[in-house]
């Protein structure tokens, strides 16, 4: 159920029976050759959508700018200092438990983002227990943390999934948007894997800006089987969590 697509008075009737809300983050970046600059927030909002349907529960519009400094050497990538991020997710929270939310599941599609939600978490908690404010829950789960996903990836990509451009991310893409499939040649087919500092270095290791990873493997089938796994599993987790 989209928060955004309820009226206020909906909105009251479902906090009669739930206080629980997910909200979506992802990041706007490249994603290499095949892959969507939007990839992360599409992937973060549409299971998030589709995870809020099978779990009953409201789901909130998508955060899709995130932490993605170390890929700013590519044009289109924008991205959020820490700090603001940390504002954003922290403002937003509170608006909601203003209304009476109390259990926040934010539904994560960027590694990136994973050290600022948590200090964002730190923060919130911090400060409302400072100004005596009524207590509330706080989680954070990336969708391909789910078990059946990573079971998938592993059977159909192996070692060539990568950490970045990630073949099941662009399946998933592929499968919600076939309209958007890019195809480009891969060279290597499985990009280089290393550590790096900033985004000019980045671009250096990376020059197409996969990391480890062969998108060319990616098919709408296979994002089809793993968007309904993370889904499945994301809905599974926010009940467990906070029902």
């Amino acid at each position: 159920m989209q928060l955004w697509l309820q009226t206020w008075q909906e909105v009251e009737t479902y906090l009669e029976r739930s206080t629980g809300i997910i909200l979506p983050i992802g990041s706007t970046e490249q994603h290499g050759p095949t892959g969507l600059i939007g990839t992360d927030a599409i992937c973060a909002q549409e299971i998030a959508r589709a995870a809020g349907d099978i779990a009953g529960a409201l789901v909130t519009p998508t955060i899709s700018v995130g932490i993605a400094g170390h890929h700013m050497g590519f044009a289109g990538t924008m991205s959020h200092k820490p700090r603001t991020l940390i504002t954003i997710i922290e403002e937003q929270i509170e608006t909601l438990a203003s209304h009476g939310f109390r259990e926040f599941f934010l539904l994560n599609g960027h590694g990136g983002n994973i050290a600022t939600i948590q200090a964002s978490f730190s923060q919130i908690h911090a400060n409302r227990a400072e100004r005596g404010a009524p207590e509330i829950a706080t989680r954070s789960f990336s969708w391909w943390e789910c078990d059946e996903v990573q079971k998938l990836w592993r059977e159909f990509y192996g070692d060539a999934e990568g950490l970045h451009a990630t073949a099941s991310e662009v399946s998933v893409t592929q499968y919600l948007f076939p309209d958007h499939i890019k195809t480009a040649t891969l060279d290597p087919d499985i990009a280089p894997t290393a550590h790096f500092h900033g985004p000019a270095d980045f671009r250096r290791r990376f020059p197409d800006g996969r990391v480890g990873s062969n998108p060319g493997l990616s098919t709408m089938e296979h994002g089809e089987q793993l968007f309904h796994a993370a889904s499945k599993g994301m809905a599974a987790h926010f009940l467990s969590v906070f029902a």
